[in-house]
């Protein structure tokens, strides 16, 4: 669903309408239209939730057809999070900054293992800053481009 900035600023300003969840998903959308990845520089998108930190390389040319729900969805080439053991093993505390960069870094050593060096990076709704700061920075230092 694309959205105008213009109409977004409307929604935004009454947004006793709108539950914050749905604001979430317009603000991530509008944010969306502007990265695409393809089998060239395919797309670093991440998730962040209190406990864990999610990262994935996707082709969104590379559509397939998804049976369960009926709809196209973009392929997911390599993903790395901070619930891998390989990660769970070296922290203790899977909600840090330390951590995060962990995951950028193992995620770049799958991705060179594919052979993927440039990437676009994606942040969805969340600032860049923090642990979604750390994990850009580790998966630099592992050898990917954005």
């Amino acid at each position: 669903m694309k959205i105008s900035k213009h109409l977004l600023s409307k929604i935004k300003n009454k947004n006793k309408r709108l539950k914050p969840n749905k604001y979430k998903l317009l603000k991530r959308d509008k944010l969306r239209g502007k990265f695409k990845g393809n089998s060239f520089r395919p797309r670093l998108s991440v998730y962040r939730s209190n406990e864990n930190i999610y990262a994935q390389i996707i082709d969104d040319r590379n559509i397939f057809r998804d049976p369960d729900v009926k709809t196209y969805r973009s392929k997911t080439v390599v993903s790395c999070s901070t619930l891998d053991r390989r990660i769970k093993l070296e922290v203790k505390n899977t909600r840090t900054c330390d951590a995060s960069r962990l995951v950028g870094k193992r995620l770049a050593e799958l991705c060179i293992e594919k052979k993927i060096f440039h990437v676009v990076f994606d942040r969805g709704p969340y600032l860049y800053h923090g642990r979604v700061k750390a994990l850009a920075d580790g998966a630099r230092s592992g050898g990917l481009t954005f």
